[in-house]
Formats: C-alpha cells, structure tokens, sequence
C-alpha cells in the first residue's frame, strides 16, 4: 500500500466518524429536543425496558415495563405533574433486574390519551389508574405502588380505594396536609371570591402555619400581576425552566442553554394542558383528596421526602405517618422535591429494602 493509499484511507475513517459526530452537534444546536427524546429511548433500551400500549374502552395507555410477572409482587411507578414513564429511568438503573415493574403515562401526558373530556382531578386520575391496571391484570394478585408528587397523591388515594389491589406503598413527597382549622378557613375564602391562583397558594401550601418558601413567594407575586398563564410549574422559556429546576430541587444545576431549550421544547405544545391539570389537582374536589383518605390505607407504607423540599411542606410526611398504622418515613437530608431526580440511587435503595421487608399473604391474592 502507497503513503497516498494510507492517506486516503484515514481521510476515509476521518469522514465516516465526522458524520456523527456532527449529526450530533447539529442536532444538540439545532433540535435539542429531539435528542432529548433519543437520549431517553437509549436508556430505555439500555435498561432493558419495553413500551406497550393498552386499550380499555376507546382509551389508550402508554406504558414501559421490565421483565414479567413472577410469585414476587409486580412495581408500579406513578410519575409527577408535566413528566412521563421516562421521570423512572434513573431508578429503574438501581432496581434489580428480575422484579418486574411498569411505569405508566399518567392520564393525559406522553403516549397516553388525552381527551377534553377526561377528568383529571386526583378521583379521577385514580380511577383511571384502576382501569389500566385492570386492562394489564396487573392485579390478579397484590402489588407495590409507588408514587412521587402527583402520582404519590394518586397512588395514595388508590391504596384507599382498591386496598385488596395493594400489597405495599410507597408515597415520596405526595402532598401536604391541612388541620380542620386550616381547611374551615379555606372555605371561607373559597366562599368570599378568590383567584385561581390563591386557590393553589393555599391548596399547594396545604395552608400550613410554614415559613415562607420560593414557591410560596412566586405564586403570591403573581397572583398580584393576575398572570395565571405563569404557573410557576409550567415553564415558557429557559429562564423559566431554569428556575422551576432550582425550585423542585436541592442541589443547583448550572445547564448549558441548549439542553434547557431542548427540555422547553419537549413540554411547550402541552403546557395548555399542564396549566389546566393543574388547575384541575389543586382545585375543590382534589384539594385534600389524600388528607381525607389517609385514614383508610391498610398496606405497608413507605414515606420517602426531601428534607428541603421548596413545593411540598415536608411536615406532611409526619401527618402521613401519624394517620397510616403501617408505615415508616425516611427523611433525606440536603435533598428537594425531586428525589427521584436528585437520589435515584438512595430511592432505587431504600425501595428496594422496603420491598424486601414486606411480604404479602397468599391468603390476599387474587384468583385468576
């Protein structure tokens, strides 16, 4: 082989491994979102995990699973507010491989329907819950539940509803409580005329006597300028999105521009939808759905919350603890409102020995 054979063949391997490279580049500047997207459906594959739809009366449900029902009890994962199945991913990464877990789109979000019609308070979620459960057989016999934010409201409420589904829980940062007290003084101002957006300063605050927090200062300031097209939850720009990402979280992320651009364009053509569901879980008929049903939890129960958490008073996790008779709370120091984001490893972990820790009687299973 000449010296000009040799050049050609590196210009050669040089130009092939340029080519995704600069794909990569182009896409990171051009289309963040889109890999965004990819870089979820890698670890997706990475893991080992499936996404299936299931159809229950004209509704369809989006869904990633692992492995396949065995004699242990089957996980399912309910994400928060505005996320997806994906929220799980970094969990999933610590959850041994041979339990078999499913991890959903809750009501109206990723892959699953959304209808104008569907209601969407925590009942209603709940109840949809129940149906894609059905729809899979997931409950042919008991299995763990697990819930962060809005999906740890829900799966609480589910625990209340369809206890001989549940085996177990685990509730992280589900939601605050409110006295009797607090709640009559709610009323009170529901009756005399108030905002939507003091509505979900008291309801998200459980109107607790707590020190004021970021969260508690932005929904005041704008209740104020009237803005209710500026939920704090429900970003339209990347400084907006970087501020969300400081309020939900203890530890302070400095990320580049384009990766925020890229999580603004995955969310921006839902945030319609994200500002009506958040209405919706923070309005009259949702308000102290799980503060109401608590009482009427029969399973184990896990308490996982974020020591610091700026959207959610971690004194619910007490009230919880107080109202559950089986149930057990971890407090996790120097850590937000999103644990699962911020301690996947710590969650996945404890989790996990909490699972192992409980055991369900062959007496409870379901028959086929």
């Amino acid at each position: 082989m000449t010296q000009l054979d040799v050049l050609h063949v590196f210009i050669i391997a040089g130009g092939t491994l340029a080519i995704p490279i600069l794909a990569f580049v182009a896409s990171f500047l051009l289309w963040p979102g889109i890999l965004i997207k990819i870089y979820h459906w890698y670890w997706r594959r990475n893991l080992g995990l499936h996404v299936s739809y299931s159809y229950s009366e004209g509704y369809r449900f989006c869904y990633s699973y692992r492995g396949s029902p065995t004699t242990s009890p089957s996980l399912l994962m309910l994400h928060g507010f505005s996320s997806s199945k994906d929220m799980w991913l970094k969990v999933v990464k610590f959850l041994p491989k041979d339990i078999h877990l499913v991890c959903p789109d809750m009501p109206g979000h990723e892959g699953t329907t959304r209808s104008p019609s569907d209601d969407l308070s925590i009942d209603g979620q709940v109840k949809r819950i129940h149906q894609f459960v059905e729809s899979i057989k997931l409950n042919k016999k008991p299995f763990h539940l697990v819930g962060t934010s809005m999906g740890g409201q829900i799966a609480g409420v589910y625990a209340a509803y369809y206890p001989s589904d549940i085996c177990s829980l685990t509730l992280v940062c589900p939601a605050e409580m409110a006295s009797h007290v607090h709640c009559v003084h709610l009323c009170t101002i529901h009756r005399n005329g108030s905002s939507p957006m003091s509505r979900a300063l008291f309801v998200c605050l459980g109107l607790k006597i707590v020190p004021d927090n970021d969260f508690k200062k932005l929904l005041r300031e704008l209740d104020e300028k009237q803005a209710y097209d500026k939920i704090p939850l429900v970003p339209t720009t990347t400084e907006e999105m970087a501020k969300m990402l400081s309020l939900c979280s203890y530890a302070q992320f400095n990320m580049p521009q384009q990766l925020l651009q890229g999580l603004i364009d995955v969310r921006l053509p839902n945030n319609d939808f994200y500002r009506k569901l958040f209405l919706e879980i923070t309005n009259k008929k949702s308000r102290y759905c799980l503060h109401e049903q608590m009482d009427k939890i029969q399973a184990p129960t896990q308490i996982i919350w974020g020591k610091q958490d700026k959207i959610l008073d971690v004194a619910g996790a007490d009230i919880l603890a107080k109202a559950i008779p089986q149930s057990q709370t971890v407090l996790l120091e120097n850590c937000g409102h999103s644990v699962v984001m911020e301690r996947p490893r710590k969650t996945a972990s404890l989790l996990f020995d909490f699972l192992s820790s409980v055991s369900c009687s062959d007496n409870d299973k379901k028959q086929d």
